[in-house]
């Protein structure tokens, strides 16, 4: 009979430990793949409740050769921090044949763009929704009247709006 017990007592002891590697093991793993998924379903759910369209565009070579604006309406159900903005990418020329363009607010060269935000409430350092943000890119790949401009802005989410337009006279 105490052999019984000892034996028990040794397999009792075997399952305690063997519990115990077993939880050390997969435990960081569970919390590690927690962790993943709660970072991807946040973005996922920003992705899904950003939209932004382009409301109007304007090239012209009077009198401002090689200039662009743009107009694009936050029709999403979030606000983009100003940080978000500073961060976004500007493509800017004809199709097929366009150029990456820097943020440079007050500059004069080129390719660079900047943007003011058309705000409704106040300055709050967010486009929100329902506001236009006001981009002036200018690029010497802009072309001429009558010519096709292709603009493209991307922002750090990866959520993208592109336009091809007319430069007028």
């Amino acid at each position: 009979m105490s052999s019984e017990s000892f034996t028990t007592a040794i397999f009792l002891i075997t399952a305690v430990i063997a519990a115990a590697v077993l939880v050390n093991a997969f435990f960081p793993i569970i919390y590690s793949a927690t962790t993943t998924f709660t970072s991807t379903s946040h973005i996922a759910d920003e992705r899904l409740r950003t939209d932004i369209k382009i409301v109007n565009s304007y090239a012209s070579s009077v009198p401002n050769p090689n200039i662009a604006k743009i107009w694009i309406k936050n029709v999403g159900t979030t606000r983009i921090a100003d940080t978000k903005l500073n961060k976004s990418d500007v493509y800017i020329g004809v199709p097929g044949d366009f150029e990456f363009a820097i943020l440079t607010p007050g500059g004069s060269g080129s390719p660079e763009w900047e943007y003011d935000i058309i705000d409704i409430d106040s300055a709050n350092g967010y486009w929100d929704q329902g506001e236009t943000l006001c981009i002036t890119a200018r690029s010497s790949k802009i072309p001429g009247t009558g010519e096709d401009v292709y603009f493209q802005f991307v922002l750090p989410s990866g959520i993208v709006c592109t336009t091809t337009f007319t430069s007028s006279g």
